[in-house]
């Protein structure tokens, strides 16, 4: 059965060593966010680098999720000291499944919050599209997918919320939204 992959990016507008005030919410609220994530139904998993590479984006070693990658417009740095954005890339059941665990308890406290923390770069900052049981997206396939949206249209291979595709590459309709019950994938 297909698995859908969901990848997420955005530039801080601070770096990620600030010791700001800023920057201390965003990581408190963060790493609950991500245990709160990771108990929802229909999750399966998410990209994590390797044994001592945590907290490194960058030169990490993410095994099976590939190298480290961000969109073309991402311009500020790439070192410990200067990296100022936010990714993440994982793996769910359907799309409601995943709807649900972005929209709805903690992360969706953190999204509206988010321009306390975030640029408003006018890009979009998700994408999803469809990969097969065996497959494993890589942080490639989500910068790809990403800048695909940026030009165009949503596609069978790169797509949002609101225009999704079905894993066989069919329009899936009007889109998920809260209280919606349409696609249950």
């Amino acid at each position: 059965m297909p698995q859908l992959a969901l990848y997420t990016f955005g530039v801080l507008k601070t770096p990620l060593a600030d010791t700001s005030p800023r920057t201390r919410e965003f990581y408190d609220i963060g790493g609950t966010v991500y245990q709160q994530i990771a108990r929802h139904p229909g999750y399966l998993a998410h990209a994590e680098p390797a044994g001592d590479d945590r907290g490194k984006l960058f030169g990490a070693d993410w095994g099976a999720w590939g190298e480290f990658a961000v969109p073309a417009w991402y311009d500020k740095g790439r070192t410990p000291e200067t990296t100022a954005l936010a990714a993440t890339l994982s793996l769910w059941t359907g799309l409601r499944p995943a709807f649900d665990a972005l929209y709805t308890g903690l992360h969706r406290t953190a999204l509206n919050r988010r321009y306390d923390w975030f640029e408003r770069t006018g890009h979009p900052n998700h994408v999803l599209w469809w990969v097969s049981d065996d497959a494993a997206p890589t942080w490639e396939d989500g910068v790809s997918a990403l800048e695909y949206l940026r030009d165009g249209d949503p596609a069978p291979h790169a797509f949002t919320f609101h225009r999704p595709f079905t894993p066989e590459g069919a329009p899936a309709g009007k889109g998920v939204r809260r209280g919606d019950a349409v696609l249950t994938r």
